[in-house]
């Protein structure tokens, strides 16, 4: 990928990628999910459980190779989007929307200005559209997707489909069968689970279970949130639909640190070095000094 973070900051090049294996497998113990949990660690070396998000078809096409090659393991947190219609998640819709779009368009009756960062901004009331469709169900993050897409038909250059193109469930099966892959669900549609109603969250996750392991014939017991976020009743509602892996990005309280099922992920940085990304690994921030 050229320019790999035009549209978000969630990508790595692949040959930072692969520097990234080589490290780990030098310094590091890198292990999957479920000796994570059970804590099948080294004594002697910092230990790594790789993992990731959103189910995207760049992870079938560079990532999935370079496990293989490399022999190590990886968990992949895929959404049921495909089972509902769509090759794109909304997030990554309007990340493109603001690259590309107009310096004003018009949402529901509404006017939104692009402001900095490529973010379009409420005229009325100085609301993000992003913070708006993040808020709300999928409804109105279909609706979004459907108006929208002719300001920017970006889907015709195959070239970006890189950025933003879903696994298909054939790519999700293929996946799911190397020895090196452990698949978990991120939800139905990717929708912020802590602020839907709790019914609807509990719906999303008990969908996207079925989904994904019809799709790979087993049984899928981790659940990554999308964003990281969750309240104490979506940990409820994910236990009571079977899963027995949480993932987060950040604990909001200290009960969820003695949570057998509840554990916390730390996101790479596409923008610092290999090296300090390893050392912000092992301190769990990027503080300013490395």
């Amino acid at each position: 990928m050229n320019d790999h973070t035009r549209f978000n900051n969630i990508f790595l090049t692949v040959d930072t990628f692969r520097e990234h294996i080589r490290f780990y497998k030098k310094h590091f113990n890198i292990i999957s999910l479920d000796d994570y949990y059970e804590q099948r660690f080294r004594k002697d070396r910092f230990n790594v459980c790789l993992s990731f998000d959103d189910g995207y078809a760049n992870n079938y096409k560079y990532v999935l190779p370079l496990l293989e090659e490399m022999e190590v393991p990886a968990s992949f947190f895929i959404t049921a989007i495909r089972d509902a219609g769509y090759d794109i998640l909304w997030n990554d819709f309007i990340g493109i929307i603001g690259k590309y779009g107009p310096e004003e368009l018009v949402f529901e009756n509404e006017i939104f200005r692009k402001k900095r960062f490529s973010r379009y901004v409420s005229v009325k009331n100085n609301t993000d559209l992003k913070e708006i469709l993040q808020s709300g169900g999928f409804n109105i993050k279909a609706a979004m997707m459907e108006s929208l897409y002719t300001l920017v038909p970006f889907k015709e250059n195959k070239s970006e489909q890189d950025y933003w193109l879903q696994m298909t469930e054939k790519e999700i099966r293929d996946l799911s069968a190397s020895k090196w892959v452990t698949v978990g669900c991120h939800g139905y549609y990717h929708n912020d689970l802590s602020k839907i109603d709790i019914h609807d969250a509990e719906l999303e996750m008990i969908r996207s279970k079925k989904y994904l392991e019809k799709i790979t014939g087993k049984e899928i017991k981790a659940m990554a949130f999308p964003y990281g976020a969750y309240t104490p009743a979506v940990v409820k509602s994910a236990k009571q639909a079977g899963f027995s892996q949480l993932l987060a990005t950040d604990f909001f309280s200290d009960e969820d640190y003695s949570d057998p099922a509840m554990r916390e992920r730390f996101t790479v940085n596409p923008f610092i070095s290999v090296n300090n990304q390893m050392i912000a690994n092992i301190k769990g921030n990027y503080a300013s000094r490395y």
